[in-house]
């Protein structure tokens, strides 16, 4: 082979490798954490805020899985209060796994979950609820099994 021949084949493997990776580029999807993430990056302030008012209190929420059940219990201060808000199950590579549901607390300022509702893998559980006017904010790893 001479050296004619050696660089056209070069010049064929390089155009080949250009025409594969712009293939792919072309096919792959490329998803954002939320469909209108700058709205949610607008009101960031208010998940800072939230974040503090709930550092503030005694206890931190806590979040497990015990005995086939996952299990959110809120600090002792929200114990038989009024409280409404959100759990966003975020799955950072699937947003086919992401799951919401309402607080929807008991008189333990507790909810449960079935794991069987919610896709094995690993999620980011951000809670938001209002109580008196006030608004807090935690977030928590969690793996599914």
């Amino acid at each position: 082979m001479n050296w004619g021949n050696k660089l056209l084949f070069t010049f064929i493997v390089f155009a080949a490798g250009m025409f594969y990776l712009v293939y792919r580029s072309m096919h792959t999807t490329y998803e954002l954490v939320e469909k209108d993430y700058y709205k949610t990056e607008l009101r960031y302030q208010q998940v800072i805020d939230g974040t503090n008012h709930a550092n503030e209190l005694s206890t931190a929420v806590t979040l497990d899985q015990k005995s086939g059940m996952i299990n959110l219990v809120l600090p002792a201060e929200m114990k038989n209060k009024n409280i409404s808000g959100n759990i966003w199950f975020y799955c950072a590579y699937d947003e086919k796994r992401d799951k919401k549901y309402k607080l929807q607390l008991n008189a333990d300022a507790m909810q449960s979950f079935e794991p069987a509702a919610i896709m094995p893998g690993n999620y980011t559980v951000k809670i938001t609820w209002n109580n008196e006017d006030k608004t807090y904010f935690a977030e928590k790893k969690l793996t599914v099994l």
